[in-house]
């Protein structure tokens, strides 16, 4: 009888395996996913169902939500999980269809700063965002700009 040749999971250069990278992945994306799921119907029925419905989304309704520091980090984590929820499948993708060897590191790293710079940009909008400039046009200003100055 012969010996069967064992299958190892590939190491890192560290001589690690990556067996635990890819189930606390497979987890992620099984808790990401209600967790978003929950995020965006409510954020979808308070902006839709609530009020005046979509009549009531301009810019002004932006910005009052954005005002408040929950909605600023609710949406902050909507844009995180669903941008990292979304690469992790991706990089799931690229791994089962790209079977060179460079072209998944290329893929992988577009995927990468593609995700990371989407993340930051979003970060920088929901956070840096002023309705009421200083130097604008205060025709083209929403109407409670006028109580701030």
């Amino acid at each position: 009888m012969t010996a069967q040749p064992s299958v190892r999971p590939p190491r890192t250069p560290s001589g690690r395996t990556r067996r635990n990278a890819e189930k606390w992945s497979w987890v992620f994306m099984r808790i990401t996913g209600p967790v978003l799921l929950i995020l965006i119907v409510t954020h979808l029925f308070i902006n839709l169902m609530t009020g005046d419905g979509i009549s009531q989304i301009d810019f002004a309704f932006v910005a009052g939500k954005w005002a408040s520091p929950l909605w600023q980090v609710w949406d902050l984590l909507m844009l995180v999980l669903a941008l990292l929820h979304g690469g992790n499948g991706m990089r799931l993708l690229i791994n089962d269809y790209a079977h060179h060897p460079w072209l998944r590191k290329v893929l992988h790293s577009a995927l990468g700063i593609a995700v990371i710079g989407i993340i930051v940009l979003g970060a920088l909008v929901i956070f840096s965002f002023d309705p009421c400039p200083v130097d604008a046009d205060p025709s083209l200003l929403p109407s409670f700009c006028e109580d701030v100055r």
